[in-house]
């Protein structure tokens, strides 16, 4: 049987770790030089370039096995074209971990509008084209071609998001589990640091014993079964129920999504109710004559847990083998940076954290960040300036309510939407504290949030003392925000709080940033074509955009990525919470028209602006008055 692990199963002490080299392996050579002749223990394969850093989902899984006394070699871009590059390292004893990187490969290959992207950020010197598109799938199977009969376990975002049948926007089809497609033996999905130490333990007891692995219980684990299977019939009894500490639910076959694509929306609400560790049951997804089997969640990490994970002994850099090719410049953004936090509660429809880390926040203590930041300091490169502070929403610094510490997130509500739960406790004081702390620190000029800050909590807070810090030292000159729209059916479908809360907000930062005579701006994110957004909704948004005076430099289109709610809706038409019809604006001239009218004021945009308006029945908005978009055309010029 698997070991149960407890929740203080990630901590280590220091003398768990061996002499390290500064980077983890990327050649045989290098290996040798650290572990003589003995094979190793996992060979990671990655669609990044290698960079030793906690915000490199290579380089923290490589790091924390390697504390727990493994021997890890990487692959870093390997040449898919054949065998060689697989084979550098021989076999590894336990296991290869194949991972597409930071990026699912078909969001690092094409942009939204499904052509190439020119450049890769997490690639030497930003060169695109050296990822194969659906990664997992192309390194698994060269890894098969060169090892018959090696485990091969699937990881990463890419991993994450298309664990069971998913609606690929690039094939505009409803795809199989990539555990399949890829033939892998496991997918660990989530952040998986505890996942990837049980299966490592189980792969050293099945080898130490000559026998299969116990994965049963592994949570944050994904496996095939057949059917007419022990596995499958240990997955359907009482006993199993008992292990694991929690009930089974079968979603829709992928044959059923198939034959109506309107059943994903039925497919995805299961996955939403059960995204929750505390309450999460194991999801099993038939498919032809096999089984998916879809362990629930990993209960999210101890504050503890997670200042060892980054306390590792990351170098922060680039392997030096990609010097001359100029850097990896994915890296310029987070050198220089500290990740304060994990998980998000905001509950973004277009936003996949709820699949992969959760709605549960897991702080970092100020300790270790003062320590992570001591480390910035002593950087020769280090100018003085933190450039972030923050997780995937900066001032979400502790979990939403009490309840959530012991029961978890919950299943049927949102903690900000579509109002406020009355259970929310809203405290910037941790935070404050670390930011604080951290700009006392000699050699630190300047502690900077560019990681997003959640207006609508902001607000809630009726202490403004983080307002005016905010405002006060820890911009530098723009501040980014994510209202995303303007429509009020749009912003519903979003799960984003009404116009009027960003307004309310935009008037408090300018009030205070007035106060204090500096010189600051707002730059809000907005989204094209988000299911919802009717051609209405798009002119109610341009006509913000002209009251408020700010139009885009940049425009940025919905992309239906794998794992979102708003890919659901896309995809199905169909609004998974309400199971009601939605506006899915899918043809390219309707996006077209939609994005022209954030930018109106552009003269290459007035043909689509004016097109759009007399669609919508707002002629009234083409001319020269006040309240005009765009100009007519020439030829009806006074």
């Amino acid at each position: 049987m698997t070991p149960v692990y407890s929740i203080g199963f990630l901590l280590y002490s220091s003398a768990m770790h061996k002499n390290h080299a500064e980077f983890l392996p990327l050649t045989k050579q290098e290996f040798e030089a650290q572990h003589g002749t003995a094979s190793p223990d996992f060979i990671i394969v990655s669609g990044d370039a290698y960079v030793d850093h906690p915000s490199f989902g290579t380089a923290l899984i490589g790091r924390l096995l390697e504390s727990r006394g493994y021997r890890v070699a990487i692959i870093a871009q390997p040449d898919w074209r054949n065998t060689e590059d697989f084979s550098r390292f021989g076999r590894p004893r336990l296991a290869f971990l194949v991972t597409s990187g930071n990026l699912d490969s078909m969001v690092a290959n094409y942009s939204a509008s499904r052509h190439p992207r020119r450049e890769d950020a997490y690639s030497p010197g930003g060169k695109a084209g050296l990822r194969p598109d659906r990664s997992l799938v192309v390194y698994t199977s060269r890894i098969r071609q060169a090892f018959k009969g090696v485990t091969v376990a699937l990881g990463g975002l890419e991993a994450s998001l298309r664990s069971l049948s998913h609606y690929d926007y690039w094939s505009d089809t409803i795809r199989r589990s990539v555990l399949l497609d890829a033939k892998a033996d496991y997918l660990l999905y989530g952040m998986s640091e505890t996942t990837i130490l049980a299966l490592a333990a189980a792969l050293e007891t099945a080898v130490e014993k000559g026998s299969q692995p116990n994965v049963e219980t592994i949570r944050g684990l994904v496996r095939v079964v057949g059917k007419n299977n022990i596995a499958y019939d240990n997955i359907i009894s009482s006993q199993y129920d008992d292990i694991t500490g929690s009930k089974t639910v079968f979603l829709p076959s992928h044959e059923a999504l198939i034959k109506d694509g309107t059943r994903y929306a039925d497919h995805f609400a299961l996955q939403m109710k059960h995204a929750d560790p505390y309450s999460a049951a194991t999801l099993i997804e038939p498919c032809g004559d096999r089984f998916i089997v879809h362990n629930p969640p990993p209960f999210p990490l101890t504050t503890e847990e997670l200042d060892a994970v980054y306390e590792l002994p990351f170098c922060r850099r680039a392997h030096p083998s990609y010097a001359k090719a100029g850097g990896i410049p994915a890296l310029q953004e987070v050198r220089f940076s500290l990740v304060s936090s994990r998980g998000c509660f905001g509950g973004c429809s277009f936003c996949a954290l709820t699949f992969h880390q959760g709605r549960i926040i897991t702080p970092r203590s100020k300790e270790s960040l003062l320590r992570e930041a001591q480390k910035l300091i002593a950087d020769p490169d280090f100018k003085g300036y933190i450039h972030d502070v923050g997780g995937p929403t900066a001032n979400f610094h502790t979990p939403a309510c009490e309840g959530q510490k012991h029961r978890g997130a919950c299943s049927n509500r949102q903690c900000l939407f579509p109002k406020p739960c009355p259970s929310l406790k809203v405290d910037h004081t941790a935070y404050l504290d670390v930011l604080k702390s951290l700009r006392k620190l000699p050699g630190v000029k300047k502690v900077f949030i560019r990681s997003g800050i959640r207006f609508d909590y902001l607000l809630l807070d009726e202490n403004r003392s983080f307002l005016k810090e905010l405002v006060a030292y820890h911009i530098s000159g723009q501040l980014k925000v994510a209202p995303e729209h303007a429509g009020s059916r749009t912003l519903e479908a979003m799960g984003k709080p009404p116009i009027e809360v960003y307004e309310q907000f935009s008037r408090l930062f300018y009030e205070e940033t007035k106060r204090i005579g500096k010189k600051q701006y707002l730059i809000p994110y907005l989204i094209a074509g988000h299911p919802g957004s009717t051609l209405d909704e798009a002119v109610e948004l341009a006509l913000f955009l002209k009251k408020s005076g700010f139009i885009p430099d940049q425009v940025q289109d919905f992309y239906p990525t794998p794992g979102t709610l708003s890919t659901c809706m896309w995809a199905t038409g169909i609004d998974p919470r309400t199971m009601k019809p939605i506006f899915v604006p899918r043809g390219e001239k309707e996006r077209h028209l939609q994005r022209a009218l954030l930018q109106f004021n552009r003269p290459k945009n007035y043909d689509r602006v004016r097109k759009a308006l007399r669609q919508a029945g707002r002629s009234d908005l083409i001319g020269f008055g006040q309240t005009a978009l765009v100009p007519p055309e020439r030829n009806r010029h006074p």
